[in-house]
């Protein structure tokens, strides 16, 4: 199988980004520009395109996994049971860390828009922000370490 290390590849750029948009990028721009009105709405674009990407790279990874699971023999043996299984809970982190950046790009982003328009409380939206951050940088951080896990196994 040619393309077994397809999905490590996936999740490693797919965890990479997020971490390096958000621990990096974002603290940078807001410690360079200085000023939060002017550095907000640049994060903001950066947290916008980073859930898109997560969209996306979820999405294929699901579909390489899927093609993966595919493959699997049909025979009932322990093995290819702990390896549905296992392939399994990843495709449910997978599918977990696109759900959460779905909730932050499509809900929480647009909250956090309307309150600094109106006067709305931001301090909960950008802590609920965070919060799916976290999940998201987490959830990847864990579909990478699984399929490193499983990429050195024949």
């Amino acid at each position: 199988m040619p393309l077994r290390r397809l999905p490590v590849f996936i999740a490693a750029l797919w965890w990479g980004g997020i971490s390096g948009m958000s621990f990096v990028a974002v603290p940078t721009i807001f410690a360079t520009l200085g000023n939060p009105a002017v550095a907000g709405p640049v994060a903001a674009r950066i947290f916008s395109l980073q859930c898109w990407a997560g969209m996306a790279l979820g999405a294929l990874l699901m579909l390489v996994l899927r093609r993966q699971r595919a493959s699997l023999p049909a025979d009932a043996s322990p093995q290819t049971v702990a390896l549905l299984r296992g392939l399994l809970v990843t495709m449910v982190l997978v599918a977990l860390a696109v759900l959460l950046a779905m909730l932050q790009e499509f809900g929480v982003a647009q909250k956090i828009v309307s309150a600094r328009a109106t006067g709305g409380n931001l301090r909960i939206w950008h802590s609920l922000g965070t919060v799916l951050v976290l999940g998201q940088w987490l959830c990847a951080g864990a579909v990478l370490w699984r399929l490193i896990g499983r990429a050195g196994r024949p």
